[in-house]
């Protein structure tokens, strides 16, 4: 059956200016050739729209041919005003944009894990309308919230998860209390992290890809013919909780301790790269961020200076590859978007001629690989040398053999063709630690597997809140005759 004509016009609308956010400003003639239209419908449309405030003049272009050159229209980008803000467990960082999504302020603020509730909650809403008010914002049209833990599908609420602070999940209703013209939504960080990827990162040419999150804790975001895939019940990428080798223990319904958790999240690093002979500077602690930077910097120092440190042999059996063991204690923190670096976290370490840590005679896992040994962050003395070039290849190899445990559990089930190693520790990584996942991925499963490096960072998630806030934002203002209710759950 036809469309009706109001119908076929906002199908139109829509069109046109979805093309105008995609390629900028253009011309009446660029808006009739991209779209198919006849010169008398997109000279419609382009009134119709500039009448409703979404497109302007914004100046001229020569065309080849006589007469007056052709009038430039764009969106009207301060029709509305979008917040992303990104909650961690030990701060919250904000960006407001106006609608094409240009940033025009940005900050973050730490909260420490002894906050109570009350004073987090309002340490992170003032810091959403401080910069608001930098950015110009007279109000707030869309907020666009990531956080860790699982968002309810039917809700769009973030569910009670042990172990987050409480003020997370209140966050949304404050918001919406002291915004309340404002349209407040919520999403899991690490789904966020993968749509920015998918549109802004190394994942753009991907329809089917799967992010792994290396960050403060681990996550992973499943991206299934070009649609993120959320699960019945929110949790599909919870891979924290996938039960591995090597662990002390089996993870839980409340805790995910004895989980990949134990082998990923950034306590498990900062341990893994003391016990390999990667540590802090004498009376500083590092952060896994730091401790695999440094360890690339150490790795890449040697190959330019001659002969780069050998990879340690893999195992005959490509299942061998994996090495694995329990997290140790760390004073590691994961950096906000813009957020000073914490001391020590990025302190240059540069090869030295240590000898390197000697290996461990704990029992072989499936396969013939020993794990790396486990518990507790050793504190270096004060004459303790720098870390040789093999110590960092050895903990760049031991990490790829843990993250290659996740990683394989992912490609057996799934077969996304492409993971993505995200957040701060795989921005650190780089292709250096990409391509020892990849080798090692290569040797445990016949099924072919790009591994990519983030290039986004865990500046992902910000990005990928200010994106749903845009899309959502224009899903109401690009229908005005339809607008999405306030409360439909998600995005």
């Amino acid at each position: 059956m036809p469309a009706s004509p109001s119908t076929a016009r906002a199908i139109n609308d829509r069109l046109a200016l979805r093309l105008l956010q995609q390629e900028g400003p253009l011309t009446a003639g660029q808006l009739k050739q991209l779209t198919g239209l006849s010169r008398p419908t997109v000279a419609d449309l382009v009134e119709r729209l500039g009448a409703a405030g979404l497109i302007a003049v914004v100046g001229e272009a020569g065309e080849q041919r006589r007469g007056p050159n052709a009038k430039v229209y764009g969106i009207v980008a301060d029709r509305a005003h979008l917040a992303a803000v990104d909650v961690r467990t030990e701060g919250v960082a904000v960006a407001v944009a106006d609608l094409v999504g240009r940033v025009l302020a940005e900050a973050s603020v730490p909260i420490a894990g002894d906050t109570g509730t009350g004073p987090a909650l309002e340490q992170a809403v003032t810091l959403v309308e401080r910069v608001a008010k930098e950015a110009g914002a007279e109000r707030l049209h869309t907020v666009g919230i990531g956080a860790p833990g699982l968002v309810d599908p039917s809700s769009g609420e973030l569910r009670d998860s042990t172990g987050l602070p409480e003020w997370h999940r209140r966050l949304v209703a404050t918001l919406q209390e002291r915004l309340p013209e404002a349209r407040v939504s919520v999403e899991n960080e690490t789904n966020l992290a993968a749509l920015a990827e998918q549109r802004d990162g190394v994942a753009q040419d991907r329809d089917t890809f799967v992010l792994l999150w290396l960050g403060h804790g681990t996550g992973a975001a499943v991206v299934l013919d070009g649609a993120l895939r959320r699960g019945a019940s929110g949790g599909t990428g919870e891979i924290g909780f996938l039960p591995v080798p090597g662990t002390a223990a089996l993870p839980s319904a409340t805790d995910c301790e004895g989980g990949f958790h134990s082998l990923a999240s950034s306590a498990a690093v900062v341990s893994l790269a003391a016990e390999c002979g990667m540590p802090a500077k004498p009376g500083e602690q590092t952060s896994a961020v730091g401790a695999v930077r440094a360890a690339v910097a150490v790795v890449r120092a040697a190959a330019d200076g001659g002969p780069g440190p050998e990879e340690e042999p893999a195992a005959n059996d490509a299942e061998g590859a994996v090495r694995a063991s329990g997290t140790g204690s760390s004073g590691s923190s994961t950096l906000l978007p813009g957020a000073a670096p914490t001391p020590g976290s990025s302190a240059p370490l540069l090869p030295g001629g240590a000898a390197p840590t000697p290996r461990s005679s704990a029992p072989l896992l499936p396969g013939g690989a020993a794990p790396v040994p486990g518990a507790g962050s050793r504190t270096p003395s004060a004459e303790e040398p720098p870390p040789t070039a093999p110590a960092a290849a050895r903990f760049l190899n031991a990490l790829a053999d843990r993250l290659a445990v996740g990683v394989a559990s992912v490609v057996a089930i799934l077969d996304p063709g492409c993971v993505v190693l995200g957040g701060e520790v795989g921005q650190a990584g780089g292709e250096e630690l990409a391509s020892r996942v990849r080798d090692r991925i290569a040797r445990m499963t016949p099924l072919p597997t790009e591994v990519r490096a983030t290039t986004l960072g865990g500046g992902a998630v910000l990005r990928g809140a200010l994106l749903t806030a845009r899309d959502r934002a224009q899903e109401v203002l690009f229908m005005p005759g339809e607008p999405l209710p306030r409360s439909s759950p998600g995005w």
